[in-house]
């Protein structure tokens, strides 16, 4: 047996119940992964709530009537503990980390050898479960759909998310001039991650300060399209990560929407989308050389211990975390 939070209605934290439930066993090509330490961030709590409405209708993956995840946890970094025949690349005892639908939430979980990576050398367990789905997404968001390139000016509105604070290490890591908007009490934080420059939002509107940018990756969604496009030189480029959640319809509302305008408009728009990318592993391999050449490394605001998951998603539902929120072992 081993000790999970099964989701078994959408609702608060407290839906996350702390259940004993049968040790999964690995498949021929899996591997049996004690969980050491996970995250949480919007991606859990959006099937916990079932939230946005119009994702349950439209086959996002949430569930129409119950939740589709019934232990949730995207990352998970721990100890190989058993392998599959077929595993020949993992034995019990590896160090590992992984980006998964779900399975976190748990002592232990079952994850296919093509998806599980070598922990980085240079990173506790705490640090390393901070890294699958942000950086990852922040990598998508700038390489692939971004196409970065050495020299260009790149804006990151939402600097000091989980997100965020990954995004401007590799912008700055891939030759940019970075500039973060975040609030005040970050701005020192984003100067120190490799920002060129830091914009207050607090105090100033970056669709109209006369700054244009090459590539601007919108994680916040504070701004409206027509507002970021002022931000953007004639050929810039809109890359939609995240945004405010709403109940029905929001953040993907605002995303289809820049999609829509996207034919109309001589700027190009486009989407981050993570959690359908079939290169995640081949991500965290190309993360962990960035990790252990000292090019980026995690933000880490809280640490929760394994009981109190439910406080963790809380904390992070409220959206000040700086950095990543992380539930360790206890």
């Amino acid at each position: 047996m081993m000790k999970a939070y099964v989701l078994r209605a959408f609702g608060p934290p407290e839906q996350l119940t702390l259940t004993d439930i049968d040790q999964p066993v690995p498949a021929d090509d899996e591997v049996l992964v004690r969980v050491r330490a996970t995250s949480v961030q919007p991606y859990d709590w959006h099937f916990l709530r079932g939230e946005p409405y119009i994702a349950r209708l439209m086959g996002g993956g949430v569930g129409l009537r119950k939740p589709s995840i019934a232990i949730l946890g995207a990352d998970v970094a721990g100890v190989v503990e058993a392998v599959g025949k077929a595993v020949t690349g993992f034995q019990p005892g590896d160090e590992v980390f992984a980006l998964l639908k779900g399975g976190g939430f748990a002592e232990y979980v079952c994850v296919r050898e093509s998806e599980l990576a070598p922990k980085p050398k240079n990173l506790s367990f705490e640090q390393a479960a901070a890294v699958p789905l942000a950086a990852n997404t922040a990598l998508v968001a700038l390489r692939d759909e971004g196409r970065i390139q050495a020299g260009q000016r790149v804006l990151i509105n939402g600097a000091s998310g989980g997100v965020g604070t990954f995004a401007v290490q590799l912008a700055h890591a891939f030759g940019a001039v970075v500039t973060g908007i975040c609030g005040t009490r970050n701005t020192e934080l984003i100067r120190s991650l490799g920002a060129d420059a830091v914009i207050d939002y607090t105090a100033a509107d970056f669709t109209r300060n006369g700054q244009r940018y090459d590539l601007l990756v919108d994680i916040a969604g504070t701004r409206s399209m027509s507002a970021c496009r002022r931000a953007l030189t004639a050929k810039g480029t809109y890359v939609a990560v995240g945004g405010p959640a709403g109940r029905w319809v929001q953040p993907a509302g605002r995303m289809f929407a820049a999609l829509a305008l996207a034919p109309f408009i001589s700027q190009r728009v486009a989407l981050a989308e993570v959690t359908r990318c079939t290169r995640n592993r081949e991500n965290l391999l190309a993360l962990t050389e960035l990790i252990e050449d000292g090019k980026i490394t995690p933000v880490i605001d809280r640490t929760y211990p394994f009981t109190e998951i439910p406080a963790a998603v809380r904390y992070q539902e409220e959206g000040h975390a700086t950095g990543k929120v992380v539930v360790v072992d206890d």
